[in-house]
């Protein structure tokens, strides 16, 4: 027998793409020895028996503000990223880019600094970086701050593809109302994952910057120009061009299921549609209620907004995202889970997607009960 052997028997095996039923998965000393068929596989060792639940990859979350009740944005520093990934990878999130809302300049300078910083001290699950603002449309703010959105400037250029240089992963959500399709490309070039949102921008306008380097979309259907019998809008865009890949928020709040069934039919490939939870400072934790930029945030019946009734990012995890495509979407188990880890992990060029790539660690899996209604990490 070899040294710490773990075998994991009598449940669906998630292998990135698809479920396997009847299928064991074995580790050795910590990496994947072998996945067939349960008669093929040896059982010596320590055997876990599932119990009908999956064994899957853990998710990969690319949109995350906070989380064990703080915001990236109160306290943009290492020490609050080891916290806000812990309390995502009790949910079930391996690999995540924390997120800072709509800021200022000095404030995104030190996100940028943090998240090189986790990165370098090897904070678990930080992939990199998110910049959701400030350069969005005023008229598509949602919850941001209109007093901190701006145009892009030349040292908002230049701090960026600084920070692409120095960071794994770089991702910048932007309008067209407040960026060039020449920044655009720039930021491109340099290998930042630039994605469209919180914009007002027609069908041909959004249709330019994909072709400009845009390869993502930032919450479908949500703080975007709308998909209309004339003007496609955003909405449109994101699902005709198959250059882009759009984030969704699963949680029936921000997007009603048949919207969500729709999109999913209607998305042209390659580009796919993956779940994001826009996970605010409540998740794992029980609070509710919490502070944005000196701003009151409710949190009541699964909804977060602020005292006018705007929503304010999401009360959500990945598990309920994955059950609800499943149950009120109609989206297969197995696609639902490639959008909430294969599709995502791709998009940001991880080289790990599933348990047959890689030869993947068991630290970095997760089991989902059968009912898709609980996760923890196996380790």
């Amino acid at each position: 027998m070899t040294q710490a052997a773990i075998t994991f028997r009598n449940g669906r095996i998630f292998d990135g793409h698809g479920l396997r039923d009847g299928h064991a998965a074995r580790f050795e000393n910590g990496r994947l020895a072998a996945l067939g068929p349960e008669a093929e596989v040896a059982s010596d060792g320590k055997v876990v028996d599932l119990a009908g639940d999956i064994l899957s990859p853990g998710y990969v979350d690319l949109q995350v503000n906070g989380g064990d009740g703080i915001m990236f944005n109160d306290d943009p520093s290492p020490q609050t990223l080891a916290r806000i990934a812990g309390a995502h990878r009790r949910l079930g999130v391996r690999t995540l880019l924390p997120t800072l809302i709509t800021d200022t300049a000095e404030k995104s300078r030190a996100a940028i600094e943090a998240a090189i910083g986790a990165v370098r001290s090897g904070v678990q699950g930080i992939a990199g970086l998110h910049l959701e603002g400030p350069h969005l449309s005023i008229a598509r703010k949602g919850a941001h701050d209109p007093a901190l959105i701006r145009p892009m400037e030349r040292s908002d250029l230049d701090m960026l593809l600084d920070a692409a240089r120095r960071l794994p992963v770089l991702k910048v959500t932007v309008a067209p109302e407040n960026v060039t399709e020449d920044q655009v490309a720039a930021l491109a070039r340099a290998g930042v994952l630039v994605s469209l949102g919180h914009t007002d921008a027609n069908f041909d306008t959004c249709s330019r910057y994909f072709a400009a380097g845009a390869r993502c979309v930032t919450h479908l259907f949500n703080a975007m120009s709308q998909l209309g019998n004339r003007e496609p809008g955003l909405v449109g865009a994101a699902l005709a061009h198959g250059s882009a890949h759009a984030g969704l928020i699963a949680d029936t709040i921000h997007v009603h299921p048949e919207a969500m069934r729709t999109a999913w039919a209607a998305k042209t490939g390659p580009g796919r549609i993956f779940l994001v939870s826009d996970a605010m400072a409540i998740a794992g934790t029980d609070r509710t209620s919490f502070e944005l930029g000196g701003r009151r945030i409710f949190r009541e019946a699964g909804r977060l907004t602020l005292e006018n009734g705007t929503l304010a990012g999401a009360d959500l995890d990945l598990t309920t995202a994955i059950r609800v495509m499943v149950e009120e979407v109609g989206v297969p188990t197995a696609a639902a889970l490639e959008a909430a880890s294969t599709i995502p992990t791709g998009l940001i060029g991880a080289s790990v997607s599933g348990l047959n790539k890689g030869r993947p660690y068991l630290s970095g899996l997760i089991r989902i009960s059968k009912d898709l209604r609980a996760v923890s990490a196996i380790v």
